[in-house]
């Protein structure tokens, strides 16, 4: 079985938690676009001025995401 891997895009300051929820819109939109098939997609608040939104995949869909939207962190999950 494949890893899977969580792709995270950070955000920070006041705005971080609206901001990571905006993003989130978009990258539902993208899988959709694409027609990608993900595990899940989130937003989670780490606290008052940091927010992630993330993106569950497969490990054959990396590059092509690492590459289109350029997350700022990812790991095995």
């Amino acid at each position: 079985m494949k890893n899977k891997i969580k792709l995270i895009w950070k955000f920070s300051g006041p705005d971080a938690d609206h901001i990571a929820k905006h993003h989130l819109v978009h990258l539902k939109e993208y899988i959709e676009k694409e027609n990608i098939e993900i595990f899940t997609t989130g937003y989670e608040r780490l606290n008052e001025n940091i927010a992630i939104s993330f993106v569950i995949i497969s490990e054959g869909l990396l590059e092509k995401i690492k590459n289109d939207l350029k997350p700022h962190e990812g790991f095995i999950v």
